[in-house]
């Protein structure tokens, strides 16, 4: 199992620094938003149902374009989705949510945390960083740093907002019409 965890640090430190430094390949296309975060849920289906969290969903039936790197991006979403399910209070619900406004896609993950949150919010994207100071188990501390770098990577803007014990976090990209 340490071997395991130690072999995913070491990943995650290769994947960030590559992608920090410029020389992580992407693939950037044409990519349905709306589908990806669907698609990323769905996947994480077990997880989600083993959690006693409720998930809020509120994303468009309609497709929403972006021009970004697929595969990137679903590990962004599976990033803050593990990061939620981790740390939401117990028996509290998850938003996760996509508007649209004028030339913009927001895709927001909101939940309450089960600590409290004495960091604000460029401390918790410092790499290594961990919002739960009891936490040493499980995770790297990378997970939002990786989230933030890979978004950025990808063409969308990242931030953290907090407020009380209220995580929110927002992924913004610039939308494009269908090819």
């Amino acid at each position: 199992q340490k071997s395991e965890h130690l072999k995913n640090l070491i990943q995650d430190l290769f994947d960030l620094s590559k992608a920090s430094s410029n020389n992580l390949p992407l693939d950037m296309e044409t990519i349905d938003l709306a589908r990806l975060v669907k698609q990323a849920l769905a996947d994480m289906e077990e997880p989600i149902a083993a959690s006693g969290l409720t998930f809020r969903i509120n994303i468009p039936d309609e497709p929403i374009y972006i021009i970004s790197d697929g595969k990137k991006l679903y590990r962004v979403l599976e990033n803050l989705i593990m990061n939620a399910l981790k740390y939401s209070l117990s028996g509290s619900r998850v938003f996760v949510d996509l508007t649209v406004d004028s030339k913009e896609v927001t895709a927001t993950i909101k939940n309450t945390a089960n600590y409290e949150m004495t960091f604000d919010e460029d401390e918790i994207l410092q790499r290594f960083a961990r919002g739960d100071q009891s936490r040493s188990s499980e995770g790297s501390g990378l997970g939002l740093s990786i989230a933030q770098t890979f978004t950025e990577v990808c063409g969308g803007k990242f931030s953290i907002k907090i407020d009380g014990d209220l995580f929110k976090v927002e992924l913004r990209f610039e939308t494009v019409p269908e090819n």
